[in-house]
């Protein structure tokens, strides 16, 4: 039947990208990279925030940024100021990135001279949920002037992200947001994530760079331990 083979191509698809995701996430880890995955809504702050943070830690990392959009090369040239690596992809009229556009962004890159790579993606809490990108964690993202029910109308990120951004804080006394909702959503959805309170602008993102070093961490000790030579 039609709708058979529909899903069959959607299955496929996935099949081919989470293949090419383990091949990005091979190559990334080889180089000693690593990678986020942000996910957020358009206008929740996504490329202020990566503003903020090149800024914070240019002079302790190197970072380089892939930025996913529709059109234009608008968000790149705001981060080409802080990063010495910034890749554009424009996806046309795709609501999301693949592993396959990573790839070849990647190969546009110096990995050797990264520490950590952030991919922001196209702005959109849903499309881009379903698709390894080949990231070490996945990093969700929405602000408190969007509305405090985000959390219950989109159930999949907040069950599929590492951790939770909640920026423009600063605003928060200025729009209807109850933080109490909020958060029993969140809970509710997802017990164990933890949300990052931070306001890109203001540059109160001290949660979030803490989150990101450590996590960097982890995973670097990590990678050190499975190249320990058994007994040492």
């Amino acid at each position: 039947s039609q709708a058979m083979q529909q899903i069959s191509v959607i299955e496929n698809v996935l099949k081919l990208n989470d293949e090419l995701a383990a091949m990005n996430r091979q190559t990334l880890r080889e180089a000693g990279v690593f990678c986020v995955n942000l996910i957020g809504g358009p206008g929740c702050g996504k490329t202020a925030l990566l503003e903020t943070t090149l800024k914070q830690l240019a002079d302790l990392h190197r970072i380089g940024v892939l930025v996913g959009d529709l059109a234009t090369t608008r968000d790149a040239t705001r981060l080409a100021a802080h990063a010495t690596q910034v890749v554009q992809i424009n996806t046309g009229k795709a609501c999301h990135l693949e592993a396959h556009q990573v790839r070849q962004a990647m190969d546009r890159l110096n990995l050797d001279a990264l520490d950590i790579l952030v991919i922001e993606n196209v702005g959109n809490l849903i499309c881009p949920v379903g698709f390894d990108l080949g990231q070490d964690v996945k990093v969700g993202m929405c602000s408190v002037t969007e509305g405090d029910d985000k959390p219950a109308k989109h159930p999949p990120i907040i069950a599929a992200v590492d951790a939770l951004l909640l920026n423009k804080m600063d605003l928060i006394q200025h729009v209807p947001f109850s933080l109490e909702r909020f958060y029993e959503d969140v809970a509710r959805l997802n017990p164990a994530l933890e949300v990052l309170e931070v306001s890109a602008h203001t540059q109160m993102i001290d949660p979030w760079i803490d989150w990101l070093l450590a996590n960097r961490l982890r995973r670097v000790q990590a990678a050190t331990d499975r190249a320990r030579p058994v007994g040492r």
